[in-house]
C-alpha cells in the first residue's frame, strides 16, 4: 500500500496524524494611521522641547546650531533616545504618543513586555529607520506594516488589549 501524500491534506487544508498545527495567537498590529499619530505625539511632546533647549540654551541660538549641525543632531538624539527607553521600559512598553493612541511595544517572539535589551537596541535602530530613505518604505510593502527596527529588535506595535485606565478620566466618573 503506497503512503499518504502529506502536501495534498496540507493544500486541503486537512491535519493527518502526527501533522498537528502549531496555532499562533493573532497579534492585533496598530494601523498606520495610528503608528502616524503616536509618532507625532512623540515628537512634539519628547523630540521638540529637547531640539529647543538645545539649540538656544546649549548651542547659543541658531546661528551656533547651523554652524555645528552634526553635534547640534547628537545632542538632541541621545536625550531623545534615553527619555523614549525610559517611558518603555517603565511604562510596559509605552511611550506617550502611544498611550494616547492605545499602543503598546510587545517582544514578537514571546507575545510579552520586551526586554530592556530589546527596548535599547529598537530605539539605537530608530534613527536608521528615519534617516535612510530606503527604510521608510519596509512597512509599506509588509501585511503587519512592522518597520526596520521593530525587525532588527523583534519587536511589534500593537492595539493596547488592556489600555492603562486614563486618571482625568476616573475622576471624572466619581
Amino acid at each position: 500500500m503506497a503512503k499518504k501524500q502529506r502536501f495534498r491534506d496540507t493544500k486541503k487544508k486537512k491535519t493527518t496524524k502526527g501533522m498537528e498545527k502549531s496555532v499562533k495567537p493573532e497579534i492585533p498590529y496598530a494601523s498606520r494611521a495610528k503608528r502616524a499619530k503616536a509618532f507625532l505625539t512623540d515628537i512634539f511632546m519628547l523630540f521638540m522641547p529637547i531640539m529647543y533647549a538645545v539649540i538656544y540654551l546649549v548651542m547659543d541660538g541658531r546661528e551656533g546650531a547651523s554652524e555645528q549641525k552634526f553635534l547640534a543632531w547628537i545632542y538632541v538624539m541621545v536625550p531623545y533616545l534615553i527619555l523614549l527607553t525610559v517611558f518603555m521600559y517603565k511604562d510596559e512598553g509605552r511611550t506617550p504618543g502611544a498611550r494616547s493612541q492605545g499602543l503598546k511595544v510587545i517582544d514578537f517572539h514571546t507575545l510579552d513586555n520586551p526586554s530592556l535589551f530589546s527596548i535599547v537596541f529598537r530605539n539605537l535602530m530608530l534613527p536608521f529607520s528615519l534617516f535612510i530613505p530606503i527604510f521608510w518604505f519596509v512597512p509599506l510593502f509588509r501585511k503587519d506594516g512592522r518597520t526596520i527596527h521593530d525587525l532588527l529588535s523583534a519587536t511589534c506595535l500593537i492595539v493596547d488589549p488592556n489600555p492603562p485606565q486614563n486618571i482625568a478620566t476616573d475622576k471624572k466618573s466619581n
